[in-house]
């Protein structure tokens, strides 16, 4: 689609608040999901970094538990 001016453009043909709408709505949705998907994986990278914490401490109570 053509547009003459700017204010054209900005309008969509009468069909701006619609046009717009959608945009504002699938930026906020992706943001949303990339925010989600951060925290997500940020967790997950905590979770495991416990686990491998925690079989360590307890292979080391084991040895110890082995050498009284």
């Amino acid at each position: 689609m053509y547009f003459d001016t700017f204010s054209d453009f900005i309008a969509m043909g009468g069909y701006a608040a619609y046009v717009w709408s959608a945009f504002g709505i699938t930026l906020f949705c992706m943001l949303a999901l990339y925010w989600k998907s951060v925290s997500q994986g940020k967790a997950l990278l905590n979770d495991i970094q416990q686990k491998i914490d925690r079989e360590a401490r307890r292979q080391a109570a084991k040895k110890m538990e082995n050498t009284l």
